[in-house]
């Protein structure tokens, strides 16, 4: 039997949500959306607007089986320990077609009212693509829920960098180690990262009891979760004791110092604004070999670069290491217990 513990010295607002939401994934073949105007005449407006500051702290995340796998010492705030704010959420049901924020959208409208400059190809390919229907955003279907992450305040509205910067973020792990009769091994120590988020969205699907097969035959439940976001990782630090990376390479005894993931160089970076780009989808799912049910993550894509200008081995500098246009793609995964 496997169980997960959490140990955590803050409660927040943030692990609030977290559980409502895991809480209601089982129940979405039977769930019954509110439209706009259903919803708006319960609170007396189409959708709801959060504006939210926290800081989340766990001392140990615990995942045991015959052995265990922990995570120590985990924190999430802003830049240099501060709180992270400057976070807005935009809940809303979508109606038929209808458009509502989603990805550089923010940008787009300012392009089009001319506070900023339409001659970057970022901008342009933004003005371009959120443009739908007279509006700025995404069209959606009926019963869509539809999470828009953003910030409260963009700053000075003439300023890409002021939008593209105005969340940051501080990621702080201690280790991350397996555990079993053998002992204790160090995965990853003293992870470090700063750097900024980016739009962000979070789509629950209305479609149903559908279903779809993948190209690889495994079948998937129409309503689905999807995760669209953007963020760059200015600096970082971490020790890579023992994992491996994507199952192909092994970078044990490994310290990376200055670690940045951008989207700046390379054929790929038009419509990113220099940010690294992760989308993935999550349903019900069933193998077409299998036949296991469980969780499917598909349609996985991430595109970024990725610079290490200290790459230690051993303890000794061995120079820089660069990845450009590194791209995951093409990636289906079927999660269940054995």
């Amino acid at each position: 039997m496997s169980t997960l513990s959490v140990h955590s010295s803050r409660s927040t607002l943030a692990i609030a949500c977290l559980a409502a939401s895991s809480f209601s994934f089982p129940a979405l073949a039977d769930f019954t959306p509110l439209d706009d105007s259903t919803m708006a005449s319960v609170t007396g407006q189409a959708g709801v607007s959060i504006e939210l500051e926290t800081r989340l702290s766990i001392d140990h995340l615990t995942w045991t089986d015959e052995g265990s796998l922990g995570v120590n010492g985990l924190r999430l705030s802003g830049h240099n320990d501060t709180v992270l704010d400057n976070l807005k959420l935009t809940i809303d049901i979508a109606g038929e077609g209808e458009v509502l924020p989603h990805g550089f959208s923010e940008i787009a409208r300012r392009a089009n009212a001319g506070q900023i400059d339409t001659s970057n190809p970022d901008v342009a390919d933004a003005l371009a693509k959120y443009s739908v229907a007279g509006d700025f955003g995404k069209q959606f279907n009926s019963g869509d829920l539809v999470i828009h992450l953003g910030a409260t305040d963009y700053g000075d509205p003439t300023s890409l960098q002021d939008t593209l910067q105005a969340v940051d973020f501080e990621l702080a792990i201690d280790s991350i180690t397996t555990s079993g009769t053998d002992g204790t091994t160090n995965l990853f120590s003293d992870i470090h990262l700063q750097g900024y988020v980016g739009p962000t969205d979070l789509v629950i699907r209305n479609g149903g009891n559908s279903t779809r097969t993948l190209t690889n035959g495994n079948t998937v439940s129409g309503s689905e979760l999807q995760l669209d976001t953007h963020f760059e990782v200015t600096n970082g630090n971490l020790n890579w004791d023992a994992a491996d990376l994507i199952f192909i390479f092994n970078f044990a005894a490994v310290g990376i110092e200055g670690l940045q993931i951008h989207n700046r160089r390379g054929d790929d970076t038009l419509g990113h604004f220099g940010m690294a780009h992760a989308t993935a989808k999550l349903s019900r799912g069933t193998g077409a070999t299998s036949g296991k049910e469980g969780l499917s993550i598909h349609d996985v894509e991430f595109r970024a670069d990725i610079d290490m200008p200290v790459f230690k081995v051993g303890g000794t500098s061995i120079g820089s290491v660069q990845f450009t246009d590194f791209v995951i793609s093409d990636t289906t995964m079927l999660v269940y217990g054995h």
